[in-house]
């Protein structure tokens, strides 16, 4: 009979140890894995960020050459008169 216990004792610890390895193994890949999502978000915030300042200047040299094109028409229109 006390081997029995024994016995059952030792599977009950066996398969304690394997699934805190398991778990153990899951929560580093877990970790490992929003680490890598977090890396990525900072990239792709970095790219935006870029992406933004470019419409930015773009943006203000249109509306320069758009201003430049309004006082041509302007000072066209007014030589016709």
């Amino acid at each position: 009979m006390i081997e029995i216990y024994a016995a059952i004792l030792g599977a009950s610890i066996g398969i304690a140890g394997m699934s805190v390895s398991g778990f153990t193994r899951r929560t580093s890949e877990s970790r490992e894995a929003v680490i890598r999502l977090t890396a990525a978000v900072e990239s792709i915030a970095g790219k935006l960020e870029e992406l933004h300042q470019d419409m930015k200047e773009d943006r203000r040299t249109i509306y320069s050459r758009l201003n430049e094109h309004g006082n041509r028409i302007t000072l066209l229109e007014s030589k016709d008169r």
